[in-house]
């Protein structure tokens, strides 16, 4: 059962990078956006990482932050965050909890084979915690600005 537009994120606490720990009054306080991918080093994963840092000045000048989400251990996205210079926080979800919470970790099928995976799924959430816009299977391509632009309209 996964939260749904109109929601408040329910509590959590995983950790994420810069030795931060991040829990739901995280998401409190500014917009937020919490995006799903499935492996840290992959390619359609570097890059949406750095679609997201391009445009991070835009999103902080409209009071948003941004996190990454996957099931990577810290160290794989410490190295991943250092290496490709992204301006935020990686969260790492071993135990897909924060993933199920959100409906992002699903029965995928590659080359016939059928694995658990993460769907990537971006969400953005408003000043109250509550989830106010979802984009599901997500094609990376112009997938952060499209992301900024429903941010701006929810700001005016």
């Amino acid at each position: 059962m996964s939260i749904k537009p109109g929601e408040i994120v329910p509590n959590f606490s995983l950790e994420a990078t810069s030795n931060r720990t991040i829990t739901q009054s995280d998401l409190t306080q500014q917009y937020t956006v919490l995006y799903f991918y499935p492996k840290d080093s992959t390619p359609g994963c570097t890059t949406e990482g750095l679609d997201f840092t391009q445009l991070h000045p835009e999103f902080k000048q409209l009071n948003c932050q941004i996190f990454g989400v996957s099931m990577d251990s810290i160290k794989r996205h410490e190295n991943f965050k250092a290496k490709q210079n992204f301006s935020f926080d990686l969260i790492s979800d071993p135990d897909a909890l924060l993933c199920t919470l959100f409906g992002t970790y699903q029965l995928k099928k590659n080359f016939g084979k059928e694995y658990m995976g993460i769907v990537r799924s971006t969400f953005l959430i408003n000043p109250k915690g509550e989830l106010i816009k979802e984009w599901r299977n997500v094609k990376v391509k112009e997938h952060a600005q499209q992301v900024l632009q429903n941010l701006k309209q929810h700001c005016n």
